[in-house]
């Protein structure tokens, strides 16, 4: 008995033994990409080439004209912290599953409530909440991994990127900060204790992104009242009257723009007033 029981343990202990751990076929990866005041989260995984045709028609890998997960194994997974806006559609702030229909002229981008399927085998078009067009580009360089990237950002604008084999898929997505900047600003500079820092932060939001100048031009008057030797700030008023047409004002904003950054000795800001004047 004690025979038997030691050789039941053995196997067991070979069984635990011999296991071996292998790289994933097509390993999973997460990205995280900070985008307008939110970010962008991306999981999927990432099939190889391996000598196989990515596309095309009959390909093991993603036929044209077939609902493909856009990676391997489970459903690429977007997941958007804010609201953004693709193909003319809002979505809300959520996860969502990434699908493509591959094409060989053009592209079917699908976002799908269901992110947690496996593949595409739990697809339902029923459940599409957004399906958009994209054609797509050929690269001078084969990729052998599938690759997905978050690229061309801006403040309110980005590309959803899919580069596999010599494809290039190009997803625009755009996101609306300026209310919410407009409500911070509105906050930030309301009762008596205000921070001098946020004047100027507020009078760049109006310059850079929400192109009000009248409001820019209030919150950079602010600004300069409360630290009246920053040159830089005189730099930015001085923009901010070209494009309101005041040229003798931006004029006036940059020579004492000039003045105080060469007192302070910064020959950026110099150039840069210098440059200015010349634009007018």
């Amino acid at each position: 008995m004690k025979r038997i029981l030691f050789s039941v343990l053995t196997l067991i202990g070979l069984s635990v033994q011999a296991q071996i751990k292998m790289p994933a076929a097509s390993p999973t990866q997460t990205l995280s990409q900070d985008f307008g005041l939110g970010k962008i989260e991306i999981v999927y995984s990432r099939p190889g080439l391996k000598g196989r045709a990515a596309f095309g028609n009959g390909t093991v890998l993603a036929p044209t004209g077939s609902v493909w997960r856009t990676g391997a194994n489970g459903a690429t997974k977007v997941t958007f912290s804010d609201p953004v806006t693709i193909g003319g559609k809002t979505l809300a702030a959520g996860s969502y599953g990434l699908f493509t229909i591959p094409g060989e002229t053009s592209w079917t981008i699908i976002f799908n409530t269901n992110s947690k399927g496996w593949g595409s085998f739990d697809y339902k078009e029923s459940e599409d909440v957004v399906r958009l067009q994209v054609k797509p580009e050929t690269t001078s360089n084969s990729t052998e991994t599938f690759t997905i990237n978050v690229d061309n950002i801006n403040a309110e604008s980005a590309t959803i990127s899919l580069k596999w084999a010599k494809t290039l898929v190009n997803i625009p997505v755009t996101t609306d900060i300026k209310p919410t900047i407009r409500k911070q600003v509105k906050e930030a500079t309301s009762g008596t204790n205000v921070n001098p820092n946020v004047y100027q932060a507020a009078a760049n939001f109006f310059y850079d992104l929400d192109k009000d100048y009248d409001n820019a031009l209030v919150y950079a008057d602010k600004a300069i009242a409360a630290n009246p030797k920053a040159y830089y700030l005189y730099l930015l008023k001085a923009k901010v009257q070209k494009e309101l047409g005041n040229k003798k004002g931006a004029r006036e904003s940059a020579e004492t723009c000039i003045k105080l950054a060469a007192e302070a000795k910064n020959d950026d800001y110099v150039r840069n007033g210098k440059e200015l004047i010349a634009s007018l």
